[in-house]
């Protein structure tokens, strides 16, 4: 009875690879939307050199192209935390991937050797969204006061420091 509950027990630790797929899917789909934004932001540049546009038609396009390449790349950061929680849960929960194992080209960054190193991977990877965020709302502010500006620098000072503490944090000894 103890050896069958042990066995059942084990084996629920299955019940992650839903969470690894759903999220390798997720992945994918985030990888797809980006890809495809790119594609069309580019073509819409097509007649960003053309003579017939305006400098006030130019100035918004390029506005506007500046917003959507943060929205990618906003994309791709989210899409790479999907991929880098798909692959540490299996790592974690189902078993190792023999292939990153014995390859030379495999990154340091998708071997998950415990759960505080996948929190800590996930972390560095959401702070980049979080500023990649901030510079997407930047971009869109309108500074009607000093009081606008100096909560802007303010944003950007803490920004700068969560950065440097995370970089503290790789250098720390316990790592």
């Amino acid at each position: 009875m103890e050896k069958s509950f042990e066995k059942l027990l084990w084996n629920s630790r299955l019940i992650v690879l839903t969470a690894v797929v759903s999220s390798l899917l997720a992945a994918i789909a985030m990888f797809y939307m980006a890809s495809v934004d790119a594609v069309y932001m580019i073509s819409h540049l097509v007649h960003y050199a053309s003579p017939e546009l305006s400098v006030t038609e130019r100035v918004d396009l390029r506005a506007t192209t500046v917003t959507h390449v943060v929205e990618i790349v906003d994309g791709y950061l989210l899409a790479t935390v999907l991929l880098i929680f798909s692959l540490g849960l299996y790592e974690l929960f189902i078993s190792k991937i023999d292939q990153a194992e014995g390859s030379e080209s495999a990154s340091n960054v998708l071997m998950i050797e415990s759960l505080d190193d996948l929190k800590s991977r996930l972390a560095k990877v959401v702070m980049m969204i979080l500023v990649v965020r901030y510079f997407e709302y930047a971009l869109s502010m309108d500074f009607t006061s000093p009081l606008d500006l100096l909560q802007f620098a303010g944003g950007i000072a803490l920004l700068g420091l969560a950065l440097y503490l995370s970089h503290l944090a790789d250098k720390s000894p316990a790592h």
